[in-house]
């Protein structure tokens, strides 16, 4: 076979879609905020509680001193093991313009009981009300509360990885990249992205044969970009972007914590993942990247039970699981 097309599991599941009325494009990404809000409640797994992972939410203060929640997922083992555990801080999905902590807890209840170890998702501030670098910081400030309360949530900090999805890949990054900075010790014991959102410079050519297939579109990207640094300032190299807004454009990765990686071929974000691992790579970081063929953005939420959904599940429980 030459040329790209969807893998044949996926095209399958997809197929009673693919004669759905469009709706025209989004202008602003506020009008994109509710089409990708009824994307992640429509195939995020639904979080039950009362159910093997307890839920508990605390209040954290962040940089500037507003309000956020950070949301505990954990086994009762996890709470009142004998001594410290591993864990997980979440930074979720949704194009740096939309979804939230509550939607993606179904997902993250799948990764306590997966990786063995609590998750502790933020509920960060979106752009445009609230521009860069105020996610990213939200995100560290989760981190550093973690860091400092480890005691009475009896978790280890030498062992806290960060994770995200999507655009909460940006915010993992960001995170990774704000304690290298600031000498915040313990660092990062883990960089976790799934098809992450890096670069605001991503620009394919219109004529780019897996733009078909992309699920998440370049304008969708811009507009998300553009509201949470600026719309002036995407895709310009010589742009001045806040500290942290954009992982890619960071001018070293050395000294990032050992990072995971994975991407379908035919998303959007699929070069920019690759030279971050690139560049990882040659700063000596350790890297594990995987590329599954023939999927777009989110299809492990659109294609649950396939081969490389199953297969994405296993790498990224690995990974839960190695530091």
């Amino acid at each position: 076979m030459t040329g790209l097309a969807y893998d044949p599991e996926y095209a399958k599941v997809i197929e009673p879609f693919a004669n759905s009325p469009r709706s025209a494009p989004p202008s602003t990404a506020l009008e994109m905020r509710p089409g990708t809000d009824l994307f992640l409640s429509s195939f995020m797994p639904k979080f039950v509680p009362g159910g093997k992972v307890q839920q508990t939410i605390f209040t954290i203060k962040s940089y500037d001193g507003a309000e956020l929640r950070l949301y505990r997922l954990a086994t009762p083992e996890h709470i009142a093991a004998s001594t410290p555990q591993p864990a997980v801080l979440a930074t979720h999905g949704g194009g740096l313009a939309a979804g939230s902590a509550e939607v993606s807890l179904g997902m993250y209840a799948q990764d306590v009981l997966n990786g063995d170890r609590p998750v502790f998702a933020i509920g960060y501030r979106l752009a445009p009300e609230h521009p860069a670098p105020t996610a990213a910081e939200d995100a560290f400030a989760a981190f550093k509360y973690l860091s400092e309360h480890a005691k009475e949530l009896n978790i280890d900090p030498a062992r806290i990885a960060v994770k995200g999805e999507s655009a909460g890949g940006t915010h993992a990054a960001a995170v990774a990249l704000i304690a290298r900075d600031r000498e915040f010790s313990p660092a990062p014991a883990k960089l976790i992205m799934v098809y992450p959102m890096l670069d605001d410079r991503t620009n394919p050519p219109a004529d780019s044969g897996f733009l078909k297939l992309a699920s998440w579109s370049p304008h969708q990207n811009k507009l998300g970009w553009g509201a949470y640094i600026g719309e002036d300032n995407v895709g310009k190299p010589d742009a001045n972007i806040p500290a942290y807004a954009v992982p890619a454009r960071a001018k070293s990765l050395k000294g990032l914590p050992s990072t995971y990686i994975d991407i379908g071929s035919l998303d959007l974000f699929r070069d920019e993942s690759l030279e971050f691992a690139q560049r990882l790579m040659r700063e000596d970081v350790e890297v594990e990247f995987h590329l599954f063929p023939g999927v777009p953005h989110a299809f492990d939420l659109v294609a649950p039970g396939t081969k490389w959904q199953l297969r994405a599940l296993e790498a990224r429980t690995a990974a839960l699981k190695s530091f």
